[in-house]
């Protein structure tokens, strides 16, 4: 992210009145395959990994595009830590295993350290290495990344068998959830301690979508509210499955710029907000961006800039992060929308 995309993404979260930027969360469900690479080929090199990112920079100078050189390793990151067997086929995303059994496992269950297990010392390292070559194309690391405490329970412990334990042993959900969250909190502050240029935190949770209100109250925002609690000025969260029950409690989280799902209009998400975040979206993602074509595209940016006069707390986007096929042809088509809309004053 160059400088002035970092000044114009704290002007969108500060609530100034601009035009609305163009943003897109980008990772491995999208940049291999479209750089012509398979997925293991982007995770095992860090010469494809820095080509396929930068050309996407290149490609597309209008788009802030976040985190920006993301370095991953799809959902396998944080569980590897925790020992999960990782699966890694070559064009496929890759899938965590889960490694509690029983739930009296999470007991005798330990706390990794992010700086030596799993994949998260490869994680930091690529971004070490690559470090220089990014800030020569005039951009900066500027997120530390990590998915959420909910959503690192369900790969350890399995989707079904978590939300049946919030029933059933709510002590030991708990006990996990604690765990968990002292963890990324000592993930990100790595992360912030090894490149001193990140200056916001991203977070990935699906999970709380899952969650009715009353058990988002009690295992959600609590674990949230406490890895965010940072002076850091970007809190980005992005939970792209349903969002009613938890979206009115992001603003005491700490969260000022969130990126949802397709299930809300843009005057939803601000109504349950009271317009306190900013919010990355909101064009359908697979059903537009990546199977419609360039005309639908530019009819869905038309829409969404229609929805409402005020343009603050906005930035471009789809709901949700990027998703695979989206081709060369149909993002020119977002961007050229967005463009010809300004020209006409929209």
């Amino acid at each position: 992210m160059t400088d002035a995309q970092w000044n114009q993404l704290l002007a969108v979260t500060a609530g100034e009145r601009l035009r609305p930027p163009l943003g897109f969360i980008i990772d491995s469900p999208w940049l291999p395959n479209w750089f012509g690479i398979s997925i293991l080929d982007y995770f095992t090199s860090d010469t494809l990994w820095f080509e396929a990112n930068r050309q996407a920079i290149e490609s597309f100078p209008e788009v802030t595009f976040l985190p920006g050189f993301w370095s991953e390793f799809g959902m396998c990151t944080e569980p590897s830590a925790f020992g999960c067997k990782c699966r890694f086929p070559e064009n496929e995303f890759p899938f965590a295993e889960k490694v509690i059994q029983d739930l009296g496992e999470i007991d005798q269950l330990a706390e990794p350290d992010p700086g030596t297990d799993g994949l998260l010392p490869f994680t930091l390292k690529r971004l070490k290495i690559a470090r220089p070559r990014i800030e020569a194309l005039g951009h900066q690391i500027r997120f530390s990344v990590s998915r959420g405490p909910l959503n690192l329970a369900t790969f350890l412990l399995g989707t079904t068998e978590f939300m049946l334990a919030l029933k059933t042993d709510r002590g030991r959900v708990h006990k996990l959830l604690r765990l968990i969250t002292d963890f990324l909190k000592r993930w990100h502050q790595l992360q912030r301690e090894t490149l001193p240029s990140i200056g916001g935190m991203f977070v990935l949770d699906d999970i709380v979508g899952f969650l009715g209100a009353e058990d988002f109250q009690e295992f959600g925002l609590p674990y949230l509210k406490d890895l965010y609690a940072t002076e850091l000025a970007v809190k980005f969260f992005h939970n792209d499955a349903r969002c009613e029950k938890s979206l009115p409690g992001y603003s005491e989280i700490g969260i000022n710029l969130y990126n949802p799902g397709v299930f809300n209009t843009l005057a939803e998400l601000r109504a349950l907000s009271k317009n306190r975040l900013a919010l990355l979206g909101n064009i359908p993602p697979r059903d537009v961006l990546a199977q419609g074509t360039p005309a639908e595209v530019r009819a869905a940016v038309t829409r969404l800039l229609a929805e409402t006069t005020d343009h603050s707390r906005l930035i471009l986007s789809c709901a949700g992060g990027m998703p695979p096929g989206v081709s060369t042809e149909n993002l020119r088509a977002f961007v050229e929308a967005v463009q010809s809309a300004e020209r006409r004053g929209g």
